[in-house]
Protein backbone atom coordinates (compact mmCIF):
# COMPACT_ATOMS: atom_id res chain seq x y z
CA UNK A 1 0.00 0.00 0.00
CA UNK A 2 2.63 2.19 0.62
CA UNK A 3 4.20 1.99 -2.51
CA UNK A 4 1.14 2.53 -4.53
CA UNK A 5 0.49 5.80 -2.49
CA UNK A 6 4.38 6.91 -2.89
CA UNK A 7 3.80 5.98 -6.54
CA UNK A 8 0.58 8.05 -6.86
CA UNK A 9 1.90 10.88 -4.74
CA UNK A 10 5.17 11.39 -7.25
CA UNK A 11 3.17 11.23 -10.67
CA UNK A 12 1.70 14.43 -9.12
CA UNK A 13 4.86 16.08 -8.21
CA UNK A 14 6.13 15.00 -11.69
CA UNK A 15 2.93 16.45 -12.97
CA UNK A 16 3.44 19.85 -11.21
CA UNK A 17 7.19 20.36 -10.75
CA UNK A 18 8.40 18.67 -14.07
CA UNK A 19 5.04 18.86 -16.33
CA UNK A 20 3.62 22.08 -16.05
CA UNK A 21 5.76 23.82 -13.81
CA UNK A 22 3.09 25.12 -11.75
CA UNK A 23 5.97 25.19 -8.86
CA UNK A 24 9.44 25.98 -8.90
CA UNK A 25 12.00 23.51 -8.18
CA UNK A 26 14.11 25.20 -5.29
CA UNK A 27 15.74 23.99 -2.15
CA UNK A 28 12.41 24.39 -0.33
CA UNK A 29 10.48 22.82 -2.42
CA UNK A 30 12.22 20.03 -2.39
CA UNK A 31 12.61 19.78 1.26
CA UNK A 32 8.62 20.50 1.30
CA UNK A 33 8.50 17.36 -1.01
CA UNK A 34 10.51 15.06 1.06
CA UNK A 35 8.94 15.92 4.12
CA UNK A 36 5.31 15.29 2.99
CA UNK A 37 5.65 11.57 2.41
CA UNK A 38 7.59 11.05 5.48
CA UNK A 39 5.25 12.81 7.41
CA UNK A 40 2.00 11.45 5.80
CA UNK A 41 3.03 8.22 5.89
CA UNK A 42 4.21 7.83 9.50
CA UNK A 43 1.01 9.48 10.52
CA UNK A 44 -0.55 7.06 8.14
CA UNK A 45 1.50 4.05 9.94
CA UNK A 46 0.39 4.99 13.39
CA UNK A 47 -2.84 5.24 12.83
CA UNK A 48 -3.31 2.31 11.32
CA UNK A 49 -1.16 0.67 13.83
CA UNK A 50 -3.83 2.34 16.50
CA UNK A 51 -7.34 1.87 14.66
CA UNK A 52 -6.08 -1.41 12.46
CA UNK A 53 -3.15 -3.12 13.75
CA UNK A 54 -2.12 -5.34 11.15
CA UNK A 55 -0.53 -8.66 11.27
CA UNK A 56 1.62 -11.01 8.35
CA UNK A 57 1.12 -13.90 10.08
CA UNK A 58 -2.24 -15.43 10.35
CA UNK A 59 -2.78 -19.55 10.63
CA UNK A 60 -5.33 -21.87 9.86
CA UNK A 61 -5.00 -24.50 12.65
CA UNK A 62 -6.93 -27.78 13.33
CA UNK A 63 -7.22 -30.17 15.95
CA UNK A 64 -5.12 -33.35 15.33
CA UNK A 65 -5.81 -36.98 17.02
CA UNK A 66 -3.42 -39.24 17.20
CA UNK A 67 -6.04 -42.55 17.13
CA UNK A 68 -4.93 -45.62 18.77
CA UNK A 69 -7.06 -48.45 19.85
CA UNK A 70 -7.55 -48.87 23.54
CA UNK A 71 -7.93 -53.08 23.11
CA UNK A 72 -4.86 -55.26 21.41
CA UNK A 73 -5.83 -57.05 18.24
CA UNK A 74 -5.53 -58.20 14.74
CA UNK A 75 -6.95 -55.68 12.36
CA UNK A 76 -9.95 -56.62 10.36
CA UNK A 77 -11.36 -53.98 8.74
CA UNK A 78 -10.35 -50.52 7.64
CA UNK A 79 -13.30 -49.11 5.94
CA UNK A 80 -12.31 -45.84 5.43
CA UNK A 81 -9.78 -43.97 2.59
CA UNK A 82 -7.42 -41.05 3.70
CA UNK A 83 -8.15 -37.34 2.86
CA UNK A 84 -11.56 -38.10 2.48
CA UNK A 85 -14.43 -36.42 4.54
CA UNK A 86 -15.47 -38.80 7.23
CA UNK A 87 -18.79 -37.62 9.35
CA UNK A 88 -18.78 -38.19 13.24
CA UNK A 89 -19.31 -42.16 14.58
CA UNK A 90 -18.41 -43.60 11.35
CA UNK A 91 -16.14 -46.57 11.56
CA UNK A 92 -13.04 -46.24 11.45
CA UNK A 93 -11.46 -49.27 11.53
CA UNK A 94 -12.33 -53.07 13.09
CA UNK A 95 -10.24 -55.57 15.39
CA UNK A 96 -10.85 -59.34 15.64
CA UNK A 97 -13.48 -59.03 18.58
CA UNK A 98 -13.39 -62.96 19.14
CA UNK A 99 -11.39 -63.17 22.13
CA UNK A 100 -13.30 -60.46 24.05
CA UNK A 101 -16.71 -62.08 22.45
CA UNK A 102 -15.27 -65.19 24.31
CA UNK A 103 -14.62 -63.19 27.61
CA UNK A 104 -18.13 -62.06 27.76
CA UNK A 105 -19.69 -65.20 27.55
CA UNK A 106 -17.21 -66.45 30.49
CA UNK A 107 -17.98 -64.24 32.50
CA UNK A 108 -21.89 -64.12 32.33
CA UNK A 109 -21.69 -67.47 32.37
CA UNK A 110 -19.66 -66.99 35.93
CA UNK A 111 -22.77 -64.54 37.27
CA UNK A 112 -25.26 -66.81 36.08
CA UNK A 113 -23.71 -69.33 38.38
CA UNK A 114 -23.12 -66.79 41.77
CA UNK A 115 -26.50 -66.10 41.53
CA UNK A 116 -27.60 -69.80 42.29
CA UNK A 117 -25.49 -69.84 44.75
CA UNK A 118 -26.47 -66.70 46.34
CA UNK A 119 -30.32 -68.38 46.82
CA UNK A 120 -28.55 -71.19 48.26
CA UNK A 121 -26.70 -69.39 50.17
CA UNK A 122 -29.76 -66.84 51.35
CA UNK A 123 -31.46 -70.30 52.30
CA UNK A 124 -29.21 -71.43 54.53
CA UNK A 125 -29.09 -68.02 56.08
CA UNK A 126 -32.90 -68.54 56.74
CA UNK A 127 -32.56 -71.64 58.01
CA UNK A 128 -29.96 -70.48 60.63
CA UNK A 129 -32.59 -69.22 63.14
CA UNK A 130 -34.26 -72.57 63.35
CA UNK A 131 -30.86 -74.35 63.74
CA UNK A 132 -30.69 -72.67 66.89
CA UNK A 133 -33.90 -73.34 67.73
CA UNK A 134 -33.40 -77.15 67.37
CA UNK A 135 -29.49 -77.06 69.45
CA UNK A 136 -31.51 -75.40 72.12
CA UNK A 137 -34.29 -77.56 72.24
CA UNK A 138 -31.77 -80.67 72.05
CA UNK A 139 -29.50 -78.77 74.85
CA UNK A 140 -32.89 -78.56 77.07
CA UNK A 141 -33.34 -82.23 76.53
CA UNK A 142 -29.96 -83.83 77.18
CA UNK A 143 -29.51 -81.60 80.69
CA UNK A 144 -33.39 -82.86 81.90
CA UNK A 145 -31.72 -86.56 81.20
CA UNK A 146 -28.49 -85.43 82.89
CA UNK A 147 -30.57 -84.43 85.99
CA UNK A 148 -32.80 -87.67 86.01
CA UNK A 149 -30.13 -89.75 85.68
CA UNK A 150 -27.93 -87.88 88.49
CA UNK A 151 -31.01 -88.82 90.54
CA UNK A 152 -31.03 -92.17 89.56
CA UNK A 153 -27.12 -92.19 90.35
CA UNK A 154 -28.07 -90.96 93.89
CA UNK A 155 -30.60 -93.60 94.74
CA UNK A 156 -28.63 -96.32 93.47
CA UNK A 157 -25.43 -95.60 95.64
CA UNK A 158 -28.33 -95.02 98.76
CA UNK A 159 -29.52 -98.64 97.89
CA UNK A 160 -25.83 -100.07 97.44
CA UNK A 161 -24.99 -98.86 100.89
CA UNK A 162 -27.73 -100.47 102.57
CA UNK A 163 -27.25 -103.43 100.92
CA UNK A 164 -30.67 -103.25 98.99
CA UNK A 165 -29.13 -102.19 95.71
CA UNK A 166 -26.28 -103.79 93.38
CA UNK A 167 -22.72 -102.33 92.70
CA UNK A 168 -23.74 -102.91 88.82
CA UNK A 169 -26.88 -101.00 88.94
CA UNK A 170 -24.15 -98.16 90.31
CA UNK A 171 -21.69 -98.40 87.97
CA UNK A 172 -24.08 -98.87 85.30
CA UNK A 173 -25.93 -95.32 86.89
CA UNK A 174 -22.60 -93.46 86.71
CA UNK A 175 -21.80 -94.60 82.97
CA UNK A 176 -25.29 -93.23 81.93
CA UNK A 177 -24.35 -90.02 83.95
CA UNK A 178 -21.04 -89.47 81.96
CA UNK A 179 -22.51 -90.25 78.58
CA UNK A 180 -25.31 -87.39 79.66
CA UNK A 181 -22.96 -85.13 80.31
CA UNK A 182 -20.63 -85.51 77.21
CA UNK A 183 -23.98 -84.78 75.66
CA UNK A 184 -24.93 -81.76 76.98
CA UNK A 185 -21.62 -80.91 76.43
CA UNK A 186 -21.59 -81.57 72.22
CA UNK A 187 -25.44 -80.05 72.79
CA UNK A 188 -23.45 -76.52 74.59
CA UNK A 189 -21.55 -76.19 71.51
CA UNK A 190 -23.74 -77.11 68.68
CA UNK A 191 -26.09 -74.38 70.14
CA UNK A 192 -23.13 -71.52 70.52
CA UNK A 193 -22.00 -72.36 67.15
CA UNK A 194 -25.45 -71.97 65.78
CA UNK A 195 -25.29 -68.59 67.52
CA UNK A 196 -22.03 -67.58 66.35
CA UNK A 197 -23.52 -68.69 62.88
CA UNK A 198 -26.72 -66.64 63.21
CA UNK A 199 -24.79 -63.53 64.59
CA UNK A 200 -21.96 -63.36 62.02
CA UNK A 201 -23.31 -60.17 59.55
CA UNK A 202 -22.05 -57.60 57.81
CA UNK A 203 -23.09 -53.87 58.13
CA UNK A 204 -25.91 -54.05 55.49
CA UNK A 205 -27.11 -56.98 57.64
CA UNK A 206 -26.15 -59.85 55.26
CA UNK A 207 -25.22 -63.35 56.61
CA UNK A 208 -21.09 -64.11 56.15
CA UNK A 209 -22.01 -66.73 53.57
CA UNK A 210 -24.68 -64.61 51.68
CA UNK A 211 -21.91 -61.22 51.82
CA UNK A 212 -19.21 -63.84 50.58
CA UNK A 213 -20.81 -64.37 47.02
CA UNK A 214 -22.36 -60.94 46.74
CA UNK A 215 -18.77 -60.06 46.88
CA UNK A 216 -18.38 -62.82 43.94
CA UNK A 217 -20.63 -61.44 42.05
CA UNK A 218 -20.01 -57.93 42.17
CA UNK A 219 -16.77 -58.79 41.14
CA UNK A 220 -17.97 -61.04 38.34
CA UNK A 221 -20.34 -58.40 37.10
CA UNK A 222 -17.06 -55.76 37.04
CA UNK A 223 -15.09 -58.31 34.95
CA UNK A 224 -18.19 -58.41 32.64
CA UNK A 225 -18.51 -55.36 32.52
CA UNK A 226 -14.89 -55.36 31.77
CA UNK A 227 -15.04 -57.56 28.95
CA UNK A 228 -18.12 -55.92 27.27
CA UNK A 229 -15.87 -52.82 27.20
CA UNK A 230 -13.65 -54.44 25.70
CA UNK A 231 -15.63 -55.78 23.07
CA UNK A 232 -16.84 -52.71 22.08
CA UNK A 233 -13.51 -51.01 21.86
CA UNK A 234 -12.73 -52.99 18.83
CA UNK A 235 -14.46 -50.99 16.81
CA UNK A 236 -13.31 -47.46 16.72
CA UNK A 237 -15.40 -44.98 16.02
CA UNK A 238 -14.76 -41.37 14.39
CA UNK A 239 -14.57 -39.16 17.47
CA UNK A 240 -15.72 -35.61 15.39
CA UNK A 241 -16.00 -34.77 12.08
CA UNK A 242 -12.86 -34.39 10.34
CA UNK A 243 -10.77 -36.37 7.97
CA UNK A 244 -8.02 -38.71 8.68
CA UNK A 245 -4.01 -38.41 7.55
CA UNK A 246 -1.36 -40.68 7.76
CA UNK A 247 -3.28 -43.96 7.59
CA UNK A 248 -0.85 -46.45 8.31
CA UNK A 249 -3.15 -49.13 9.66
CA UNK A 250 -3.96 -52.64 7.02
CA UNK A 251 -5.95 -55.40 7.13
CA UNK A 252 -4.18 -58.18 8.88
CA UNK A 253 -1.69 -55.73 11.17
CA UNK A 254 -1.60 -55.72 14.71
CA UNK A 255 -2.82 -52.77 16.46
CA UNK A 256 -1.84 -52.35 19.83
CA UNK A 257 -2.52 -48.80 22.22
CA UNK A 258 1.18 -46.95 22.10
CA UNK A 259 0.80 -44.08 22.06
CA UNK A 260 4.05 -43.23 20.43
CA UNK A 261 2.89 -44.42 17.44
CA UNK A 262 -0.80 -44.01 16.33
CA UNK A 263 -2.23 -46.06 14.02
CA UNK A 264 -4.19 -42.92 11.79
CA UNK A 265 -3.91 -38.93 12.57
CA UNK A 266 -7.44 -37.65 12.38
CA UNK A 267 -7.93 -34.38 11.66
CA UNK A 268 -11.31 -32.70 13.18
CA UNK A 269 -12.72 -29.85 10.96
CA UNK A 270 -13.19 -27.77 13.95
CA UNK A 271 -10.32 -24.69 13.39
CA UNK A 272 -8.62 -21.90 15.18
CA UNK A 273 -7.45 -18.89 12.77
CA UNK A 274 -4.74 -17.71 14.67
CA UNK A 275 -3.54 -14.14 13.83
CA UNK A 276 0.07 -13.11 16.03
CA UNK A 277 0.53 -9.50 16.79
CA UNK A 278 3.40 -7.19 18.33
CA UNK A 279 2.77 -6.91 21.43
CA UNK A 280 2.24 -2.80 21.16
CA UNK A 281 -0.93 -4.06 19.01
CA UNK A 282 -2.90 -5.95 20.43
CA UNK A 283 -3.76 -2.76 23.33
CA UNK A 284 -7.05 -2.33 21.84
CA UNK A 285 -7.82 -5.24 20.62
CA UNK A 286 -10.85 -6.82 22.16
CA UNK A 287 -13.78 -10.23 21.89
CA UNK A 288 -16.20 -9.22 19.70
CA UNK A 289 -14.29 -6.53 17.37
CA UNK A 290 -14.36 -7.03 13.12
CA UNK A 291 -11.13 -8.47 11.50
CA UNK A 292 -10.49 -9.79 7.63
CA UNK A 293 -8.32 -11.60 6.67
CA UNK A 294 -6.95 -12.55 3.18
CA UNK A 295 -5.23 -16.04 2.94
CA UNK A 296 -2.77 -17.64 0.37
CA UNK A 297 -5.06 -20.63 -0.41
CA UNK A 298 -7.92 -17.99 -1.53
CA UNK A 299 -6.51 -15.43 -2.92
CA UNK A 300 -8.36 -12.02 -3.97
CA UNK A 301 -11.04 -13.31 -1.08
CA UNK A 302 -11.20 -11.06 1.88
CA UNK A 303 -12.91 -13.55 4.71
CA UNK A 304 -14.78 -11.77 7.48
CA UNK A 305 -13.77 -12.60 11.37
CA UNK A 306 -14.18 -11.52 15.05
CA UNK A 307 -12.25 -11.71 17.69
CA UNK A 308 -12.90 -14.20 20.02
CA UNK A 309 -9.66 -13.82 22.67
CA UNK A 310 -6.49 -12.45 22.80
CA UNK A 311 -4.02 -15.66 24.30
CA UNK A 312 -2.13 -13.56 27.25
CA UNK A 313 0.46 -16.13 27.31
CA UNK A 314 3.50 -17.00 25.55
CA UNK A 315 6.52 -19.34 25.85
CA UNK A 316 8.54 -16.88 27.53
CA UNK A 317 6.42 -15.52 29.99
CA UNK A 318 6.75 -18.38 32.52
CA UNK A 319 9.53 -19.32 35.21
CA UNK A 320 10.92 -23.08 34.17
CA UNK A 321 9.20 -24.36 37.12
CA UNK A 322 6.57 -26.81 35.57
CA UNK A 323 6.03 -28.18 32.01
CA UNK A 324 5.91 -25.13 29.58
CA UNK A 325 3.04 -23.44 28.30
CA UNK A 326 3.28 -23.62 24.23
CA UNK A 327 0.28 -21.12 23.92
CA UNK A 328 -2.53 -23.93 23.30
CA UNK A 329 -0.07 -26.01 21.75
CA UNK A 330 -0.15 -23.96 18.37
CA UNK A 331 3.32 -23.41 16.39
CA UNK A 332 5.97 -20.99 18.33
CA UNK A 333 5.07 -17.57 18.62
CA UNK A 334 8.19 -14.99 18.05
CA UNK A 335 9.28 -13.30 20.94
CA UNK A 336 7.90 -10.34 21.86
CA UNK A 337 4.19 -11.33 19.76
CA UNK A 338 0.63 -12.55 21.35
CA UNK A 339 -1.73 -14.47 19.66
CA UNK A 340 -5.13 -13.21 18.73
CA UNK A 341 -8.16 -15.97 17.81
CA UNK A 342 -10.43 -14.91 15.05
CA UNK A 343 -13.98 -16.69 14.85
CA UNK A 344 -15.13 -16.55 11.07
CA UNK A 345 -18.27 -14.72 10.26
CA UNK A 346 -21.73 -16.64 9.40
CA UNK A 347 -21.29 -15.52 5.99
CA UNK A 348 -17.66 -17.26 5.19
CA UNK A 349 -18.55 -19.91 7.49
CA UNK A 350 -18.81 -22.51 4.15
CA UNK A 351 -15.91 -21.81 2.92
CA UNK A 352 -12.92 -24.68 3.04
CA UNK A 353 -9.77 -23.41 4.81
CA UNK A 354 -7.17 -25.73 4.66
CA UNK A 355 -5.10 -26.70 8.02
CA UNK A 356 -1.90 -24.87 7.97
CA UNK A 357 -3.45 -21.97 5.58
CA UNK A 358 -1.52 -18.76 6.32
CA UNK A 359 -2.38 -15.23 5.15
CA UNK A 360 -2.09 -11.72 6.32
CA UNK A 361 -4.75 -10.12 8.63
CA UNK A 362 -6.64 -6.96 10.33
CA UNK A 363 -8.24 -5.75 13.30
CA UNK A 364 -10.80 -3.08 13.29
CA UNK A 365 -10.22 -1.75 16.84
CA UNK A 366 -12.27 1.49 18.67
CA UNK A 367 -9.48 3.67 19.53
CA UNK A 368 -11.31 7.53 19.72
CA UNK A 369 -8.68 9.15 22.29
CA UNK A 370 -5.54 8.23 20.21
CA UNK A 371 -7.38 9.17 16.93
CA UNK A 372 -8.07 12.93 18.12
CA UNK A 373 -4.25 12.88 19.25
CA UNK A 374 -2.93 12.02 16.11
CA UNK A 375 -6.13 14.24 14.35
CA UNK A 376 -4.34 17.41 16.24
CA UNK A 377 -0.55 16.24 15.31
CA UNK A 378 -1.45 15.90 12.01
CA UNK A 379 -3.25 19.64 12.19
CA UNK A 380 -0.27 21.41 13.42
CA UNK A 381 2.34 19.32 11.16
CA UNK A 382 -0.56 20.76 8.08
CA UNK A 383 -0.25 24.19 9.36
CA UNK A 384 3.74 24.14 9.36
CA UNK A 385 3.41 22.83 5.60
CA UNK A 386 1.28 25.07 4.38
CA UNK A 387 3.51 27.89 6.02
CA UNK A 388 6.01 26.80 3.86
CA UNK A 389 4.30 26.35 0.88
CA UNK A 390 3.16 30.11 1.49
CA UNK A 391 6.95 30.78 2.02
CA UNK A 392 7.87 29.23 -1.35
CA UNK A 393 5.36 31.43 -3.34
Amino acid sequence: MEIILLSIYAFFIWLIFFKYKLLPWTFVSQVIVVTIPIVGLTMLILLLNIVAPSSHDVRVINYVVPVNPRVNGLVTEVPIEPNRHIKKGDVLFKLDSTPYALDVQNYSAQLKQLKVQLITAQANSRNFSQQLKAATGQKDAVASKLALSRQRLKQYKDLAATGAGSAFDVEQAQADTANLEGQLAAAVAAESQAREKLAAKTTEGDQDEVANVKAQIARSEAQLANAKWSLDQSTYYAPADGTVVSLALRPGAMAVPFPAFPAMTFVEDEQWIMAIFAQNEVRKIKPGQEAEIALKVIPGRVIKCKVDSIMWATAQGQLPIGGASTSAGIAPIPPGYLAVRLLVAERDEPLFLASGAAGIGAVFTDSGEEIQILRKILIRVSAKLDWLILKLH
